[in-house]
């Protein structure tokens, strides 16, 4: 079992500035579209640590950040910036057409 500071998923793509609103970032986490450390996520309650791995699609491309720290509020996007690590490249981000 792995213990430390966690957070709902909802509120840190929120924080992070992933999503545009809570209900955005919740909707996300219920779609069955996001990965949380390889695992598909299905509830907005599921809890997120610095080290962990998030990847969802956005449009034609794909976001993979890995979680550096956890925030108590919503902040500036510099602020924001500074909870994520990007961890694919603009080439590597996109879709390939179907």
């Amino acid at each position: 079992m792995v213990h430390g500071p966690a957070i709902r998923l909802d509120k840190w793509l929120w924080f992070a500035r992933l999503a545009r609103t809570r209900g955005e970032a919740q909707h996300l986490c219920e779609s069955r579209r996001l990965r949380l450390d390889g695992r598909v996520v299905e509830r907005s309650c599921a809890r997120v640590r610095p080290g962990s791995v998030i990847a969802f699609a956005r449009g034609d491309r794909i976001v993979a950040v890995r979680v550096e720290a956890l925030a108590e509020r919503r902040g500036p996007s510099e602020d924001a910036r500074r909870l994520y690590t990007p961890l694919l490249g603009e080439e590597q981000a996109r879709l390939e057409p179907a």
